[in-house]
């Protein structure tokens, strides 16, 4: 494992969310991984336009999107690494909007030709891996049950060719208006990164 990327869905700077990718990030780091960090808030990529133009061209590498925006760098950015950090906080039971935003423009990674009824993905094999990382206002357990987060973090991890390793929900997010990162949360964090090396 040389590098990873760790794709973060929060709107909040300095939030649950970025304190978790910092521990995810500094304990990589020890491990003597580069880590590329984006946050999805400041990276500027449009709506997809569903115009299946990316998905009529054959082949196992991403197609090329109409969209002259900054997506065509991140998708370097997610082949260029060797596993990947995926989170997101929970909004009304699921992602963020921006994560949503970002999944749709990973359709560059089906091959959907016109008069097929559904896309095959690019990418059938995982060979990478990936860790999932959210958090909701409900405890943990209850989040990683009942919202649909997660599933849409293995279904990103899926699309782009990675493998889940493990996952955390840190829950109970709600309760202050600046929250801080538990210590049991660290360590769990810690413990993906483990896992995913």
């Amino acid at each position: 494992m040389r590098r990873l990327l760790a794709v973060n869905g929060s709107y909040r700077s300095g939030g649950v969310m970025d304190q978790a990718i910092d521990v995810a990030v500094q304990a990589a780091t020890l491990a003597g991984v580069q880590v590329d960090v984006v946050n999805l808030r400041d990276y500027p990529i449009e709506f997809c336009r569903n115009c299946r133009e990316c998905t009529q061209q054959p082949g196992d590498t991403p197609g090329t999107c109409v969209q002259n925006d900054s997506m065509q760098a991140l998708v370097d950015k997610i082949e260029a690494a060797d596993g990947y950090i995926l989170a997101s906080p929970t909004n009304f039971y699921t992602v963020t909007a921006v994560f949503k935003r970002f999944m749709e423009r990973l359709i560059v990674y089906a091959y959907w030709p016109w008069g097929t009824p559904a896309p095959k993905f690019r990418k059938s094999h995982a060979t990478k891996k990936a860790i999932l990382i959210a958090s909701c206002a409900a405890p943990g357990l209850l989040g990683g049950l009942f919202f649909t987060t997660l599933k849409q973090l293995k279904l990103t991890a899926k699309t782009i060719g990675a493998r889940p390793v493990g996952s955390v929900v840190i829950g109970r997010t709600a309760q202050q208006e600046h929250p801080t990162l538990s210590e049991d949360a660290r360590k769990r964090i810690q413990r993906l990164i483990e896992q995913l090396m």
